[in-house]
């Protein structure tokens, strides 16, 4: 299939896979909560604290790992993380207790902190500026593609070879992209033997791996701060969608593993259509206007808005399709925001992609810390599996304001280049 692909598009449909296949390895726990729970005597709040474990690594590389692909390019960063996400992976099907899970999900955490932002990095040499949207929704998308099919899949697999070999075979399959994204990906889009002249002159001009860059900390983090708050907002959705939806559905209607892994993949399957639409939209209206700001933001507060909406409907029914139709409508909605918001680091700073996005990211990796652990406590107390919601309810209009304080038309500006203090050189990374 990538012969067939020009470069630039075989490049996207790697970073597609990478996304697909990282979010099927991230996930994979949720479906297979229920049967962990028993096997290993845990309560929700314990298990909260499992889902969890993931997201402290992962909120620490975000900015560390953006700033490596900054450095040393998507090439070798990419492989490194890949080898420790897919060991991870793997080693879940090993665990013997809380500790040695929770210790697994950290690894898992370490591995893929770095990936987003670092492929952040790689679309910034490989895709024009006016693709830029769609690139960001199309990969996230691929990102929802694998929340939807990781329940029916996780659950195949659980039922005919048991939990823990379902990690085995998942992570194996981590290894293999690994390999392929090794030898046919290039930082440089000129060094890649298959890349026409044609693609090369709709490109920006790349930035050389190993060249001297010095980052300037506190300007850029004040920039780009407003965004990790929105982004913050965001995902705080997000993991609970990740982390809660199959045994939602599994304990608060009282279906099975199967059903209940069908119902959570169709919900996420709305977020598929709402992070491939949500890009196009944003880059179609730039087209039309020319205002960054408008194309940007527009669908990002739209997106917080019905997401708020729609979740609310969850409190007045019980009856499970109208809730699993509310929950895909908030998911959708709130997939909308990703394609544009992903796109303003790009927008904001593009010599710095890798290390904006990873402190963009940082927003939704601390989410991704309080979040299912709040789920699991909510629920343990209260017993009311909807009551959580509530939260979401709030950061999600919190969100639709925020978004007004970010100003993706605006570049970021260097001190040196503004007239002001030459920011301090970043220090190679060994």
């Amino acid at each position: 299939m990538i012969k067939r692909l020009s470069a630039t598009n075989s490049v996207l449909f790697l970073l597609c896979l990478m996304y697909f296949i990282t979010y099927l390895d991230r996930v994979n726990i949720a479906t297979a909560g229920a049967v962990i729970i028993k096997d290993l005597g845990m309560s929700n709040t314990q298990f909260g604290l499992i889902l969890s474990a993931f997201a402290y690594p992962y909120a620490i590389f975000q900015v560390i790992g953006g700033s490596v692909g900054d450095k040393f390019g998507a090439r070798r960063t990419l492989l490194v993380c890949g080898l420790i996400w897919a060991t991870a992976t793997i080693l879940t099907g090993f665990v013997g207790g809380l500790v040695s899970l929770f210790l697994a999900r950290v690894l898992l955490g370490f591995g893929e902190g770095a990936t987003f932002p670092t492929a952040t990095r790689a679309m910034q040499n490989w895709t024009a500026p006016g693709r830029r949207g769609f690139a960001q929704g199309i990969t996230h998308a691929f990102a929802r593609l694998g929340n939807a099919v990781a329940p029916p899949i996780v659950a195949f697999l659980i039922y005919h070879f048991g939990w823990r070999s379902s990690f085995v075979i998942l992570g194996a399959i981590s290894f293999v992209w690994v390999v392929i994204w090794y030898l046919y990906f290039r930082d440089d889009p000129s060094d890649h033997k298959a890349i026409t002249q044609a693609e090369l002159d709709q490109l920006p001009p790349p930035r050389k791996v190993g060249a001297q860059q010095s980052v300037p900390w506190g300007a850029l983090t004040k920039r780009i701060l407003p965004v990790t708050i929105t982004y913050f907002c965001y995902g705080w959705t997000l993991w609970l969608f990740l982390g809660w939806l199959p045994s939602f559905f599994k304990q608060s209607y009282g279906l099975d593993l199967k059903n209940s892994a069908l119902f959570a993949s169709g919900v996420f399957f709305a977020g598929v259509v709402g992070d491939t639409l949500g890009g196009v939209l944003s880059d179609r209206i730039f087209e039309k206007t020319g205002n960054l700001k408008l194309a940007r933001l527009s669908i990002i507060v739209v997106g917080f808005l019905g997401a708020a909406a729609s979740l609310t409907g969850v409190f007045f029914t019980r009856d499970l399709t109208y809730v699993a139709l509310l929950l895909s409508s908030g998911f959708f909605f709130a997939e909308l925001v990703i394609g544009p918001i992903w796109s303003v680091p790009m927008d904001i700073a593009p010599k710095f992609a890798g290390t904006a996005s990873g402190l963009m990211n940082t927003g939704s990796a601390i989410a991704a810390i309080v979040s299912p652990i709040v789920f699991g406590l909510i629920v343990d107390m209260t017993g009311d599996w909807t009551l959580p919601f509530a939260g979401s309810i709030g950061l999600c209009l919190l969100g639709a304001a925020t978004a007004f304080t970010m100003h993706p038309e605006r570049p970021f500006v260097e001190p040196a280049e503004a007239g002001g203090i030459p920011p301090v050189a970043v220090a190679p990374v060994r």
